[in-house]
């Protein structure tokens, strides 16, 4: 366990991606102000503008990350305009920094909800020049390194109203009679897909081994397993997958590329007959 005197670990989540300086900056801007915190780089690898992808990492990474951490999260796409730079404390004691956009609160929500949120607006804490695209390096590196040092939450600027805080709507599965039409939220660098389905909902439908998938319109056939070994090789498979979400694979295979399914589209499961 972290003593409460001892500096916060930074968890840090982006969409930079590792082939541009932009993750590699915003950690140099971390260590010249506080230069004692360490950061774990969770990801950078976030679909770019994928708001709710990103949360749903957040979210599902959050209970293997250390206590007390500060999660500094950049999928920011409105970057410049209208939505508000923030940081929250979970009631778990979690801190969260990044944009007001839905891609904090799940996971907020998640470790008992937000009980305190401030907007960024003491800019004495900024680095200036202040970029107008690249808040990630100039907004929030700046924050989380203050904050993980010992700095106040209250510091960084005006509370608001959790309750008045950006929320992604996730999308719910459908049951239908023989079936349930599922969202795929995730897709992750092995093209395994991860649906809006948890185990516990496709076990209550009751849909057996056996499935249809229907994707776009073209049909295949597949069978739930627990694991890739439990079918051939270039088989189509449904497992659970880490996180305890439904997800179509492909053994030794991207399922995205065979079943041509991105983030976003639709895909039913039906119960074959026996």
């Amino acid at each position: 366990m972290t003593s409460p005197g001892a500096p916060r670990l930074i968890c840090f989540f982006s969409d930079y991606g590792d082939r541009d300086d932009f993750a590699g900056t915003c950690r140099a801007v971390i260590k010249r102000i506080a230069p004692e915190v360490q950061v774990i780089d969770v990801t950078h690898g976030l679909l770019e503008r994928d708001v709710l992808g990103g949360a749903l990492v957040l979210r599902n990474t959050m209970p293997y990350m250390p206590d007390r951490a500060v999660h500094l999260a950049v999928v920011d796409p409105g970057v410049g305009g209208p939505r508000r730079p923030v940081a929250l404390r979970s009631a778990g004691d979690r801190l969260f920094v990044g944009p007001d956009n839905g891609l904090l609160t799940l996971a907020a929500d998640a470790d008992g909800g937000v009980s305190d949120a401030h907007l960024l607006t003491n800019e004495e804490i900024w680095l200036s020049p202040l970029s107008a695209t690249f808040h990630g390096r100039d907004i929030f590196a700046p924050v989380a390194a203050r904050l993980a040092a010992g700095l106040p939450l209250d510091v960084v600027g005006v509370g608001v109203d959790p309750a008045g805080l950006a929320r992604l709507d996730v999308p719910a599965p459908e049951v239908v009679a023989g079936g349930i039409t599922a969202t795929a939220v995730l897709v992750d660098r092995f093209g395994n897909v991860a649906l809006n389905l948890t185990a516990a909902e496709l076990e209550a439908a009751d849909l057996g081994h056996r499935l249809e998938l229907d994707c776009g319109g073209e049909r295949y056939f597949t069978r739930v397993v627990r694991t890739f070994s439990s079918v051939r090789p270039s088989d189509i498979l449904v497992l659970i997958d880490s996180y305890g979400q439904v997800a179509l694979a492909v053994n030794s295979g991207s399922a995205a590329e065979v079943l041509g399914v991105a983030a976003g589209d639709r895909v039913a499961l039906r119960k074959l007959p026996t």
